[in-house]
């Protein structure tokens, strides 16, 4: 973990330069999963650029660093953009995404990614590896933090609600995750197909220390991350509030927004919308 005094004007202006290289890329392959990435824009820029994760791109894989477990691993091309941004690899590779001999595939690989700690499995792993790393870090005496994104849809599967008793019962406050709570999975409402209810209160039951947050507010993200620092007996769960493709004009609001075909004109419309907005974010004092 880290900490520092955060200029949250300039993270807002650096997720719309994040949304827009990654729907410039997107629009280029001319599909992909948008929504799911736009939703955790404001999240993958607080723990990369806003002094919440300790790591070293010019030390992928050092010991010391702390991790992210996307297991949402849909949302791979915004954690590509922040990445590569980062200086994990070239911001030219982008545009290589999901092509053949990429080393950025459609979902995450930790063997191909520089920067990437885990692989994404099928939806609803991701907890059962985090609880796992968090276990392993704390047997070899590591201080170091795991950090977990997981989707409101994979949160419907029973694996994710076994590992969530393991990781109360093992204390893991070296665990934090965040739940992109959008209410949107690949084919619909959560609420229609399998209704998550309150999944703050849930977690909470399970023995973990909730928060529930703005998902696009990088003051309730950081402060959320610096809360679950405090926390030393119950590994940490803050559940996002989020608008699944969020600041992307052609997918905001629209339920099939979980993989999209993408033409030039939405890609036009989308830049346009982005550019205007950073203009007028760069405008204000």
């Amino acid at each position: 973990m880290t900490d520092s005094n955060i200029n949250t004007a300039e993270l807002k202006k650096l997720a719309v330069k994040v949304r827009l290289k990654t729907l410039e890329v997107l629009g280029d392959l001319g599909f992909g999963h948008v929504g799911g990435s736009m939703s955790v824009t404001e999240l993958l820029t607080a723990l990369y650029f806003g002094g919440i994760m300790n790591i070293d791109p010019a030390r992928p894989r050092w010991e010391e660093r702390d991790w992210l477990i996307m297991s949402k691993g849909h949302a791979g091309p915004t954690l590509y953009t922040i990445l590569a941004m980062k200086g994990y690899f070239p911001v030219s590779e982008l545009g290589t995404l999901n092509q053949g001999g990429t080393r950025l595939p459609s979902h995450c690989d930790r063997n191909l990614t520089p920067g990437v700690d885990m692989t994404t499995g099928s939806l609803g792993l991701g907890l059962s590896a985090a609880v796992g790393v968090a276990l392993g870090h704390r047997l070899d005496g590591k201080k170091s933090m795991v950090y977990l994104i997981i989707g409101d849809g994979e949160c419907q599967e029973g694996q994710i609600w076994e590992a969530a008793l393991f990781a109360a019962q093992k204390k893991m406050s070296n665990l934090t995750a965040f739940v992109d709570y959008n209410r949107q999975q690949l084919d619909g409402y959560t609420k229609d197909i399998n209704d998550l209810g309150d999944i703050g209160a849930k977690f909470g039951s399970f023995g973990w220390y909730v928060q529930d947050i703005d998902g696009h507010s990088f003051e309730e993200i950081i402060q959320a991350a610096r809360n679950s620092w405090k926390e030393k007996e119950r590994p940490s769960i803050v559940v996002m509030n989020t608008l699944k493709g969020k600041g992307c004009s052609y997918a905001e609001g629209v339920l099939e927004n979980h993989h999209m075909i993408i033409t030039d004109e939405n890609t036009k419309e989308a830049i346009a919308c982005l550019v205007k907005e950073l203009k007028k974010l760069e405008e204000t004092k």
